[in-house]
């Protein structure tokens, strides 16, 4: 037995299995014993045990030097740097690149890590692949073992199952969605059993985790600090799972399995031929029951989420009027702050999250996120954002589709009043807190490098190729960088990412907003706008929920009215609201749209400025331009076999039942 340090707030025993693909479980090792009597006796050794499977979660942003995990339409890289991360791989339709250690692209995300140790509380050592198997053996020999926890009380019990059929189910999950069915294991295998057991279709596999997160959610508690257990840890308790985060993660592995991938199969041409709204309108009905409640439960005030306040000063730092988003300066008196749930500063490296996430890991470290997560965001020019040459931005075209116009309108909707002479006016207000644009005030202090301290991102501006190819690799290749998960004073002059900005950063797996827009597809694909199912909001308030919290406008009842244009606008709110968060790989996958234009392009955005505007005194979104238009600068040319990644070769040679995902 070795002792290992407390993930979570309470001391614990626990045990390296040692496992880490599927036929470890045929290699038992001399400490893969437990001794029942310790590990299982009571409430506070059981929880440690459960406590290494929340240690085994990977962190996406820091779980290597420079890493990247948006894989859609929705960003680029820098070349050079750039070129040997999974982002660039993925545009070429090498996906095999997610787990290829020998040029170290496979251990530059989440997905995979050589060398991965469940008990290490080094950030470098969790991987979704390297931990998924281990965390699910672990989680069987935990249900298997519950008639040994004789010192403990009903609630002590429910709360450990409640954790271990979640994370059985989790684990599965995680694989799913990147790989597609895969073999349900739902109980210990013996050492010297036959492996032999076949991979289910996604469906299957959703069923199986469906009642382990129904299950675990009639276990756990709506918040652990109001249990009689979770006052022992009282404060310590805010990444535990929940009866929210089971409700959440039940609707959304049946949303998933009701999608047009796992209705219709991979395919080309769904968005002419209208598959990419095939959804299973029964399952799709469930997952909206199950996140309904989860709604229910957070509008009633009883879990300790909520949706962060977006409420920001008028004045930035030099009193300019109108300018406090851009720096992310909250309102004075805000209770919380949006821009805390992806990254904390100045507050003693707390974990980000705000009161809006839900599934979060562990984050032991403090100062990690400046290495060198903090210093991926910026321009390269004369060293502006310091160390790797690493550069993840957002593309023009994702741009202009998911961040649409204040009044809620898509740009490209006649109503909208979108005006390409000033396109940077009146846009949906996320634009302003996620996105640095021309005329943007980078630099807040500048001493050597005046003439990079407004970002000139119009074509032959200083900071973009167009005329300077130099700036493909330590420039703009789009036109615009990205500040929502790091702000834009981690730069060398105004230095946040130094010791003393205290600058934390955590990507959440799920939060409150996602449990709404989930609920919103899943309503829609039910029935439509109007579908209500266990709580007070209908599939279109669900949206517009979202839409008030930052000050847009409401959905247009030119949408409401039909199913598949209310699906669209769900679709570009979801691109909207969780943009750069990981998630839309995923999204364009299930909905048949990674090989369909426009969804299949990476665009920089060509202007030129007119007169000699004053960005030094007046606020960059009114300025003039003239010449609106992109530049395709990737076409991606995918298959139907690019709707799942590529299972290890490694791992499909093992055994018959097991096979190579097609096209692979």
């Amino acid at each position: 037995m070795k002792h290992i340090n407390n993930i979570i707030g309470i001391a614990a025993l626990s045990l390296a299995l040692g496992l880490t693909s599927c036929t470890d479980y045929l290699d038992k090792t001399p400490d893969s014993d437990v001794n029942p009597e310790t590990a299982f006796k009571n409430f506070t050794n059981f929880q440690g045990f459960v406590e290494e499977i929340y240690n085994c979660i990977p962190n996406k942003e820091s779980c290597y030097w420079c890493t990247s995990f948006n894989w859609g339409e929705d960003e680029i890289m820098n070349t050079g740097g750039g070129d040997t991360h999974i982002t660039a791989h993925f545009d070429l339709g090498d996906y095999r690149h997610w787990y290829d250690e020998q040029d170290k692209g496979g251990q530059q995300s989440w997905l995979n890590r050589p060398g991965s140790n469940p008990t290490s509380t080094d950030k470098f050592a969790h991987s979704l692949n390297g931990h998924a198997w281990y965390c699910v053996r672990k989680a069987n020999l935990g249900l298997q073992n519950l008639d040994k926890m004789t010192d403990a009380t009903k609630e002590e019990k429910d709360f450990i199952k409640g954790q271990l059929l979640f994370f059985r189910a989790w684990w599965h999950h995680q694989q799913m969605e990147w790989w597609g069915g895969i073999p349900y294991i739902d109980r210990v295998l013996a050492a010297d059993e036959e492996f032999n057991l076949p991979r289910l279709s996604f469906r299957e596999c959703a069923e199986k985790c469906a009642e382990d997160y129904r299950a675990a959610a009639d276990l756990l508690p709506d918040n652990w600090d109001n249990s009689t257990i979770g006052k022992k840890t009282l404060g310590k308790n805010d990444l535990r799972i929940t009866k929210v985060c089971a409700l959440g993660y039940l609707g959304k592995v049946l949303l998933w399995a009701a999608s047009p991938l796992n209705v219709v199969g991979a395919e080309m041409g769904a968005s002419k031929n209208g598959d990419t709204y095939k959804y299973d309108a029964d399952m799709a009905r469930r997952a909206a029951e199950a996140l309904g409640e989860a709604i229910a439960h957070i509008e009633a005030g009883s879990t300790p989420y909520s949706l962060a306040l977006y409420n920001y000063a008028e004045d930035d730092a030099s009193n300019r009027p109108g300018y406090g988003i851009y720096d992310h300066i909250a309102a004075k008196g805000s209770a919380n702050n949006y821009s805390d749930i992806f990254r904390t500063t100045g507050q003693s490296w707390r974990m980000p999250g705000s009161v809006e996430a839900i599934m979060r890991g562990p984050m032991p470290d403090i100062n990690g996120s400046n290495w060198n997560f903090a210093k991926l965001w910026g321009p390269k020019v004369n060293n502006l954002v310091e160390h790797d040459a690493i550069i993840h931005m957002p593309t023009a075209n994702y741009i202009n589709y998911a961040y649409g116009m204040e009044n809620g309108l898509p740009l490209d909707d006649p109503d909208s009043g979108f005006d390409p002479t000033h396109p940077f006016a009146n846009r949906d207000p996320r634009f302003y807190h996620d996105i640095m644009f021309d005329g943007f005030k980078f630099l807040l202090t500048a001493s050597d490098d005046k003439e990079f301290q407004y970002l000139q991102m119009y074509t032959g501006g200083n900071m973009v190729p167009t005329g300077n190819p130099a700036r493909n690799a330590d420039g703009s290749r789009t036109g615009y960088f990205c500040q929502k998960l790091v702000p834009h004073q981690c730069n060398k002059y105004d230095g946040m990412y130094n010791w003393g900005g205290a600058l934390q950063t955590y990507l959440p797996y799920m939060r409150v907003a996602d449990i709404y827009l989930l609920y919103a597809e899943a309503g829609a694909a039910a029935s439509g706008a109007s579908f209500q199912a266990k709580c007070s909001v209908t599939a279109e308030g669900a949206i517009n929920v979202l839409r008030d919290r930052v000050g847009a406008g409401h959905v247009a009842s030119k949408f409401t009215g039909d199913q598949k244009k209310f699906i669209d606008e769900v679709r570009r709110e979801r691109a909207c609201e969780l943009a750069f968060e990981g998630f839309r790989w995923q999204d364009l996958q299930r909905w048949l749209l990674l090989t369909e234009y426009p969804f299949n392009i990476k665009t920089r955005q060509e202007f030129k400025r007119v007169g000699n505007y004053d960005f030094e005194n007046q606020d960059p979104r009114y300025a003039e331009v003239t010449g609106w238009s992109e530049t395709v600068i990737v076409e991606r040319n995918l298959s139907t076999k690019h709707y799942l990644l590529p299972l290890k070769e490694s791992e499909v040679y093992l055994y018959a039942e097991y096979p190579q995902n097609p096209g692979w």
